[in-house]
């Protein structure tokens, strides 16, 4: 059989996505193991005999991490001591670095296993973004929201040389999302007044929004327009959260519990599915009740690894001419690049056996939510790592040994809806 070099082979684009999995998933299994030797290491104080004051500055110093990468390091090597799931599942290569992280600041024996299973089955971002409404659901938040609005600044510098001025404000998240939404407003109608100003950047659409906003207030104009769910902030919380301080929350639930007296908010408690309202109403424009709800279940586009929030719309999945409903069960958002590959690029939407929705390509293969496994996309009688890497040494051992190959959701598995 030929050998082949990594420079002239020609590999399919499937077998290349194969690759860079298998290579991904022995670095994760890789990355424990430093980890482990990390843990140890510290355990035995190994540091002081470099003279340093603890594990994270060695690290820093020994092995060029940045000081906040080596604390987390730490961090994180001696959590999974006590997480005997999550560390099997990241030794195996399962679990990336990027979760194992995120799960670590909030996982314990009693969700461990919840966890886990949710972690394997979807991305790094919505792990983090659990993870973070873990924490938000518990009192020990309410120590992340004094810090946050103990640390609220706005500073100012002029630089008259450049004839310039910069403004930089910190703020506690939920106080930032109302003047998000104030600028979206002020720059929507700064465009629907002088629409020569939609060919400018964002960021200058956005610089021109303060200023509209400035100039309102100094006019005196301040009378408050009637509200549109188009600028209404939403905060997601669990009925669990809110009774018993054990669920979810978009924001510490002490946050919570404050803002919910704001008619500017709109607190949406949902069940343990995460599902607000369902509204089963026979029209073609989406209601705004709908409206609302769907894009609080959904939170931005549904297809998989995409996640865009802006310039989402709500897709019928079984279109509305042909019977279906404008109902929950029949709508998810999509943003335009992905609705147009539905509509137009040969992309569908099914059901599994479980009654949940997933996409399709055009070929047929399905999209899961969390990445392909090897035999997945292997083609009949190829195998691409001995094609490809037979005779690159460096690259054949994480390209063919498969026993620590990542595995990802099965096609006919695969949700794509963050469910619990």
């Amino acid at each position: 059989m030929a050998t082949h070099s990594i420079a002239d082979a020609h590999p399919s684009i499937d077998e290349l996505d194969r690759a860079i999995v298998n290579l991904a998933a022995r670095i994760n299994a890789s990355s424990y193991d430093l980890l482990i030797l990390i843990r140890r290491f510290d355990e035995r104080a190994g540091w002081l005999r470099w003279g340093f004051e603890n594990c994270a500055d060695w690290l820093h110093w020994r092995c060029d991490l940045s000081l906040s990468a080596a604390r987390e390091k730490v961090r994180v090597a001696q959590a999974l001591k006590t997480l005997p799931a999550i560390a099997m599942a990241f030794a195996k290569g399962e679990l990336s670095y990027s979760k194992v992280r995120a799960l670590t600041r909030v996982a314990g024996r009693d969700n461990e296993d919840s966890l886990l299973a949710f972690a394997v089955q979807t991305t790094a971002a919505r792990v983090e973004e659990r993870c973070r409404e873990l924490r938000c659901g518990t009192a020990a938040s309410t120590d992340d929201a004094v810090r946050a609005f103990v640390r609220r600044s706005l500073t100012v510098r002029r630089d008259p040389d450049r004839g310039t001025m910069m403004i930089t404000v910190e703020l506690p998240l939920e106080t930032g999302e109302l003047v998000d939404k104030a600028l979206d407003r002020a720059r929507d109608a700064t465009i629907m007044s002088n629409p020569e100003f939609s060919k400018e950047s964002w960021a200058q659409q956005q610089a021109d929004a303060l200023v509209a906003i400035a100039k309102t207030y100094l006019s005196g104009n301040r009378e408050a327009s009637a509200t549109s769910d188009h600028y209404q902030v939403t905060v997601h919380v669990d009925q669990a959260a809110l009774a018993q301080g054990t669920g979810r929350s978009g924001l510490p639930i002490e946050s919570v519990r404050r803002i919910a007296c704001d008619d500017d908010r709109v607190i949406l408690v949902e069940d343990e599915h995460g599902e607000p309202l369902s509204i089963g109403r026979k029209s073609r424009v989406v209601p705004t009740a709908i409206n609302r709800a769907l894009r609080a279940r959904d939170k931005g586009c549904r297809f998989p690894g995409c996640g865009r929030k802006r310039f989402v719309a709500a897709h019928h999945i079984e279109h509305w001419a042909d019977g279906g409903e404008t109902s929950l069960r029949n709508l998810m958002l999509l943003c335009t690049q992905h609705h147009q590959l539905v509509h137009e690029g040969g992309f569908r939407i099914e059901k599994d056996y479980r009654d949940r929705w997933f996409f399709k390509r055009p070929d047929g293969r399905a999209v899961p939510a969390c990445g392909y496994r090897p035999e997945d996309m292997s083609d009949d009688d190829v195998n691409s790592a001995d094609e490809c890497f037979h005779s690159h040494p460096s690259a054949e051992g994480y390209l063919s040994d498969m026993t620590h190959t990542r595995p990802a959701c099965h096609p006919a598995m695969m949700e794509v809806r963050n469910s619990p």
